[in-house]
């Protein structure tokens, strides 16, 4: 199948998203040896569609160049990245939209071994970063993941306004094959790095990314704290956003220095914040 001429409408860190037509998407896997990824992806959504998390599962695996694509059929769907771009009076009900879907997300319990952990894959990066920090802040860091709470709670991980979509009125989650098991702090750290993180030192990366101006991006996340949390409290919010960064730069630190080595200011950027952090957090538990 050829997706030349098609619209991007969505990307994640596994898979691009096309609109195929009107009435049809395709996720194409960045990984030509994708097909376990794909079988994964469609059980995890199987299995969030059965606990009452709208979403749409792939009725179609194809062959799309060196890769593979799942096929959902999504009819006029359009992302909140999308509503929001043409009609910016929206921001407000979008978000309002979006926060409401993360709470049933959030209030939905997982069994055990039914879903990959975050937490697991939190630790990981710390291990990886190892010698990127000094020891104390190391130390420490690692210390604070390890001391995140056991939790059966549903993460999306992949959670931004262009993976949520609404289809006849109906708001629809795609990009399944993120959703794990964990504490809400992972969650937040990915929308803060989606919104706010991958964008800091360079607006574009989020501009092209997400597909709206970096100003209404930094709206977003501001508003989800805000509903999510129920407070405008300005002490409060910093609190919750600092424990999302703590999370949010050591999985952007990791990244860059993995598979950006040269990209020096943003892993000096990354370093200086985690550093700073660091003096002021001492739980990651909200």
């Amino acid at each position: 199948m050829s997706i030349e001429g098609c619209e991007q409408i969505g990307q994640g860190s596994n898979g691009v998203v096309y609109r195929l037509d009107a009435d049809t998407i395709i996720k194409v896997y960045r990984n030509p040896d994708s097909l376990p990824d794909i079988h994964r992806e469609r059980e995890l959504a199987r299995k969030a569609f059965v606990m009452d998390i709208p979403t749409a599962i792939p009725y179609d695996v194809v062959k799309v160049g060196n890769s593979y694509g799942s096929v959902f059929e999504l009819l006029n769907a359009k992302s909140f990245a999308k509503i929001v771009t043409a009609e910016p009076s929206r921001l407000d009900e979008m978000v309002d939209e979006f926060v409401k879907l993360l709470k049933q997300i959030h209030s939905t319990e997982i069994k055990p071994g039914e879903m990959p952990y975050m937490k697991e894959v939190a630790i990981s990066w710390v291990n990886d970063l190892q010698g990127e920090l000094n020891d104390d802040e190391w130390k420490k860091l690692s210390a604070l993941i390890e001391a995140v709470p056991e939790c059966s709670t549903m993460l999306h991980g992949d959670y931004h306004f262009k993976n949520v979509m609404v289809q006849n009125g109906e708001v629809l989650l795609i990009d399944m094959d993120t959703l794990c098991i964990g504490h809400p702090v992972f969650e937040f750290a990915s929308i803060f790095l989606a919104n706010k993180g991958f964008g800091e030192v360079d607006h574009t990366k989020t501009e092209d990314f997400l597909g709206m101006p970096y100003d209404t991006t930094l709206a977003i996340w501001r508003k989800t704290l805000e509903r999510y949390f129920d407070t405008t409290d300005e002490a409060r919010l910093a609190e919750y956003e600092n424990k999302a960064m703590v999370v949010g730069y050591t999985r952007l630190l990791r990244r860059t220095v993995r598979r950006e080595a040269e990209n020096t200011a943003l892993i000096d950027y990354c370093k200086s914040r985690l550093s700073e952090l660091l003096t002021q957090v001492d739980s990651l538990d909200f």
